[in-house]
């Protein structure tokens, strides 16, 4: 089965036929909504729902995709993601492989940029979640990056594998869920790039929890939130995030958090500023 046909089939498992509106007919073997039923409500042919799974269609409309993303009930993310596996099945775009293997590199304005913001921590982030560059607070608040292997400068990696990372979010699970959806997502964007596949490849293998959620085919686009921190210096924190792309550059973007204003958090962010700023100073070189 194609990477679009896992996805059409996972998110079929998601939907039951009572919420699809749909009266119950019985014991069903697997979970969520049948072909046909799908192809009932989408307008289509049970043929073409299995031509399309299979890979074997030559075509995929826009408003039959649409038609399937309301039957399947997804939301604007999703859709983005079935609209990019469809076109990339049905032959429709061009491979981004090529796109995916460029080297990634930080603009020196967006290097001032992160040091501009001394009481903020702030990341950018590339493909596949990959950490290029960050400023002091950023450090201070996640790792010490500098001390980081490059090719382990990696958001989900991190989360996943580094102990230390792992235990700063008070709900961990929650983060890594959430993680491994937004890297969904990158692969839907870049479905040939070969370092992604390793990313998935080694993380699959030695963590079952991103396995079994890998497999749930959930996608998410980073936009904005809030995280709990357990940080060993500071205590609890709880920090709203952002995420903006960085423009010009198609595949970067820039993470911030911040503290409510005269919050338990922002004091603390405070304190941990300060001792960032007497700790790494001068800055070492923050990027690959």
């Amino acid at each position: 089965m194609t990477e679009l046909g896992e996805y059409l089939r996972a998110c079929r498992a998601r939907v039951s036929a009572e919420q699809a509106g749909i009266p119950s007919s019985g014991h069903r073997r697997v979970p969520g909504l049948r072909r046909e039923e799908l192809a009932t409500l989408a307008g289509v042919s049970v043929d073409y729902i299995v031509r399309l799974e299979q890979g074997r269609a030559k075509s995929a409309s826009p408003e039959i995709l649409t038609a399937l993303a309301r039957a399947l009930e997804l939301n604007a993310d999703e859709q983005e993601y079935l609209l990019r596996r469809a076109a990339d099945s049905t032959g429709l775009t061009v491979k981004a492989g090529s796109q995916a293997s460029r080297p990634q590199r930080v603009s020196s304005a967006t290097r001032v940029l992160l040091d501009s913001m001394p009481g903020v921590p702030a990341l950018v982030l590339g493909r596949r979640m990959d950490i290029l560059a960050w400023n002091t607070l950023g450090a201070a608040l996640i790792t010490d990056f500098g001390q980081v292997p490059a090719p382990r400068r990696n958001h989900i990696w991190l989360s996943f594998l580094d102990p230390d990372v792992r235990a700063l979010y008070a709900d961990w699970e929650k983060v890594a869920r959430e993680c491994v959806s937004y890297l969904r997502m990158d692969a839907g964007r870049y479905p040939e790039d070969p370092a992604l596949a390793r990313l998935v490849g080694e993380l699959s293998m030695k963590d079952p929890d991103f396995r079994q959620w890998w497999s749930t085919h959930r996608v998410r686009a980073q936009h904005s939130g809030r995280k709990d921190f357990l940080h060993p210096l500071v205590g609890e924190i709880s920090l709203d995030f952002q995420v903006m792309d960085v423009r010009g550059t198609g595949d970067q973007t820039l993470l911030v958090y911040t503290a409510e204003p005269r919050s338990r958090s922002a004091h603390a962010l405070a304190f941990l500023s300060g001792w960032a700023g007497a700790e790494h100073s001068p800055p070492a070189d923050r990027s690959i």
